[in-house]
């Protein structure tokens, strides 16, 4: 028997070594969505990791709002911020992944959401919009996304924020439909009157048709079946004859409503859904006062249980978001800082202002995240495995996985048997050897992810043959201290920890940056914007340091052409240089045209200020594609903003002297040329 099974055992594994498989991995739109979710929820409870990735129509509304290196800490959040609000999720990867012992190897279920945000329920914004970024589209569209499948068959989704508001107007127009039951409408025409007598003689009418002959019913199909118009339908609404209105306007069924109120205590007027989601009107009998109170209720109770089944049905995506969140499963994502910030502008609930709120956020709702893009650049023993390669997703890819990356009989070589082996397993097929077909979309992003931390797992000495599935991978001692990391901003290597909120100083520096400014002093920096356009960062440079000396100029560093940081070696020059432009505004003598910083201040558009004020400007939702036409849009009407001062007397001195600095500064440099 051991025998027979040992056979069946190693030709299992020579056919996966063997063979390579190429099937798509599973694409998820509206059509197999609930089947999708469940299979994921039973895939999930049993997963030792679960992989993400996504895809967005763009990344940077603005030039000048992509990570730039002298972005503080607070700035990045900004901007990052601002592409979650404004782009969209088109595609969603999640991909569990298993370590099966009996195969000796994980084994993983990508998963390829098709995204799109329709208005199906009424929420606080009257449409769904978004900006598609050029770059992005285009390299969507050259990995062959199919816009056709994320548009038409794209699942819609609800935030728990925008839940939450549907429910709030539901609660609203539940209270508004009960004091419209209560309120009166007055007649102020003939026309209005001689409707609402003759209304009111057709309800008596029926009504005491029904009274007059119970037995057979014949009263009740009497007078309005010879209705030429159909108005009228007799039918029975919850075992109570009743009358279907139809063919009225909206101001007539008031009227109507108005009119069963005033002379018909038997008579409930009432809204319903029906079977096509529209609004019908009926004039219900009942027995009693009771019997109306008890009708009236429970069709407010139909028509709140129904508009909760249409929000429900609404959250779409969000269930898969608050799977991930219940199970409290480890999240391993690449460079995923931007991803977990659609994933909270879009699922959980607008973004907060400050990146410290964010994080604990996100913490509360995903306790357990590693960033394998940190992961490879901070630990040694990756670092040293990695060697030159680069930590992009796709290299990292090829540089710890080439026996999956290959998918060849490669893979079967001593040279990668220490490697962690990694199955792919889509509805009933599986393989060990998978090729997708497909690059770039999210699920197999998310796949790549996820075998890159397996193999870094590996790496780090983490056995699996020793694993236990009641183990939590990211309570192991190897993978704490890189827990809950993620890189603020990949180009200067800033992270942030998500479990105190707090950055961590750039020990984890990146370590193919070539060029790193550790001196970068924000209170030394002037943001110069609305300058000539022709004007060259050199010249601004030169200008600047024969005003202030050759070394007063650290670096500068260019937003887009119309804008540019100043970085001063001393923090005075900063209240120096601010003082003597405000000086050179205010100045039209033959001076002023004589001094270097005209050049600057050439066309008299210049402005001019501290750092903050930049934050200010990245934090407006406005998004104008240059720099200076941003500072107009978001209300900044004057040209030099100086230094506020603690103190009132301490302004009045400091103006006072930089105002004099600034009128010698002048007069030396006319004496000496």
């Amino acid at each position: 028997m051991r025998k027979h099974q040992w056979l069946r055992t190693t030709l299992s594994r020579a056919y996966y070594c063997s063979f390579s498989s190429s099937f798509p991995l599973k694409h998820v739109t509206q059509s197999n969505f609930e089947s999708a979710v469940a299979d994921l929820k039973t895939h999930l409870k049993a997963a030792d990791f679960v992989a993400i990735d996504l895809e967005m129509t763009g990344v940077a509304s603005a030039p000048w709002r992509e990570s730039l290196e002298f972005d503080r800490f607070d700035v990045k959040y900004l901007k990052v911020k601002d592409s979650a609000e404004k782009f969209a999720v088109v595609q969603f990867g999640v991909c569990p992944f298993r370590w099966d012992p009996l195969r000796l190897s994980f084994i993983a279920h990508p998963h390829n959401f098709y995204i799109f945000r329709r208005q199906e329920v009424p929420t606080d914004s009257s449409s769904s919009e978004f900006l598609c970024q050029t770059t992005s589209m285009d390299f969507l569209a050259k990995y062959h996304f199919d816009f056709n499948a994320c548009i038409s068959q794209g699942v819609s989704y609800l935030s728990r924020g925008q839940e939450d508001e549907a429910l709030r107007r539901l609660n609203l127009r539940y209270e508004d439909e009960l004091s419209e039951q209560a309120r009166d409408v007055s007649l102020f025409s003939i026309t209005d009157i001689l409707f609402s007598e003759r209304m009111k003689n057709r309800l008596r009418e029926w009504r005491d048709g029904l009274l007059k002959d119970t037995s057979g019913g014949s009263q009740l199909e009497g007078s309005f079946l010879n209705d030429s118009n159909q108005q009228f339908q007799n039918i029975f609404y919850k075992m109570r004859p009743a009358l279907s209105l139809n063919g009225f306007t909206s101001h007539q069924l008031r009227l109507i409503q108005s009119v069963t109120k005033k002379h018909f205590k038997d008579l409930a007027f009432v809204r319903v859904e029906g079977e096509s989601s529209c609004s019908q009107q009926l004039v219900v009998y009942t027995d009693s006062e009771s019997d109306r109170d008890l009708l009236k209720k429970e069709v407010m109770d139909d028509y709140r249980r129904r508009a909760q089944m249409k929000i429900k049905a609404a959250i779409g995506f969000r269930h898969v978001i608050d799977l991930l969140s219940s199970e409290k499963k480890l999240i391993i994502g690449h460079n995923c800082f931007l991803d977990l910030a659609h994933v909270h502008s879009k699922f959980l609930g607008p973004l907060p202002l400050e990146a410290e709120e964010f994080v604990h956020s996100v913490n509360k709702c995903f306790p357990y995240i590693i960033d394998t893009k940190i992961l490879l650049n901070t630990n040694n023993i990756l670092k040293q495995r990695m060697k030159k390669s680069k930590t992009s997703l796709s290299s990292a890819f090829l540089s710890l996985c080439p026996q999956i990356a290959f998918a060849s009989n490669e893979s079967c070589n001593l040279t990668f048997s220490s490697s962690v082996k990694v199955e792919v397993q889509v509805d009933d097929t599986r393989s060990s050897n998978w090729i997708s077909g497909v690059k770039h979309e999210a699920g197999y992003d998310a796949f790549m992810t996820g075998c890159i931390f397996a193999q870094a797992c590996n790496l780090l000495g983490i056995d699996f043959k020793l694993y236990s599935p009641s183990e939590n991978l990211a309570c192991n001692e190897r993978l704490q201290k890189h827990a809950n990391l993620l890189y603020l901003s990949w180009i200067n290597g800033d992270i942030i920890d998500l479990s105190t909120g707090h950055r961590t100083a750039e020990s984890l520096r990146c370590r193919d940056l070539k060029k790193w400014h550790t001196g970068i002093l924000f209170e030394n920096i002037v943001l110069i914007w609305g300058f000539p356009s022709n004007l060259k960062t050199a010249v601004i440079k030169d200008r600047i340091s024969k005003v202030f000396g050759p070394t007063s100029v650290t670096s500068i560093c260019r937003l887009d052409e119309t804008a540019v940081f100043v970085q001063f070696s001393k923090l005075k020059m900063v209240a120096d240089f601010l003082a003597v432009k405000e000086t050179l505004d205010r100045s039209n003598d033959a001076f002023s045209v004589l001094h270097p910083l005209s050049t600057i201040l050439e066309g008299g558009n210049t402005c001019a200020a501290s750092y903050e004020t930049y934050k200010d400007i990245c934090s407006s939702p406005i998004s104008k594609v240059l720099f200076a036409d941003q500072a107009q849009a978001v209300g900044i009407r004057w040209k030099t903003k100086l230094l506020e001062r603690k103190e009132e007397v301490e302004i009045v001195e400091q103006d006072d002297l930089h105002e004099e600095n600034a009128a010698n500064t002048i007069s030396v440099y006319v004496e000496q040329n």
